[in-house]
């Protein structure tokens, strides 16, 4: 194995870093389902580094979860693979074969096809980073994913497939 060919090709640097404090604000957050606990506080999404920051190379976000059950149902991906690093809490992580209760420090690599699934079903809250390669336009998903009881059934699907993902 070795190194990718070149893409920066000049024999200095660039000033082209981008930090991003842990205290900012997150860029979108889903509101809890109707009926969901008093306690309910929905996911918060931090992008990180987007498709469009990357280049496409990858995309990187951190997901905070409140405490109410939460996430999606077992699906794969065509195009991109999927990792997960839990940051704090418990978070139900599905390898394709077996659940397992992940905390801080553990780690999930779904390869592109790989089935996966994840919800936090501790009541209590967690956080984790996603990272998605090559890089995707998953904003849109975060976004829209909220809105997908307003749509048909066929809208629903066509909504799933244009965003890679598709459901077992």
């Amino acid at each position: 194995m070795s190194y990718p060919d070149p893409r920066y090709c000049s024999e200095h640097g660039e000033v082209s870093a981008a930090f991003r404090p842990a205290t900012t604000a997150p860029d979108f957050v889903a509101k809890p389902r109707p009926h969901a606990p008093a306690n309910a506080t929905g996911t918060a999404y931090h992008y990180l580094s987007t498709t469009v920051s990357t280049g496409g190379e990858y995309g990187l976000y951190r997901v905070d979860m409140g405490p109410e059950t939460s996430g999606p149902s077992t699906h794969f991906h065509k195009a991109m693979s999927e990792s997960f690093f839990i940051l704090s809490g418990t978070m139900r992580l599905f390898d394709g074969r077996r659940w397992v209760d992940a905390t801080a420090g553990d780690y999930l690599y779904v390869p592109v096809g790989g089935l996966h699934a994840f919800r936090n079903e501790s009541g209590e809250p967690a956080s984790m980073l996603m990272l998605f390669a090559p890089g995707a336009p998953r904003e849109e998903y975060f976004e829209g994913v909220t809105e997908l009881a307003g749509l048909s059934e066929e809208e629903r699907a066509e909504f799933f497939v244009r965003h890679d993902s598709f459901f077992v």
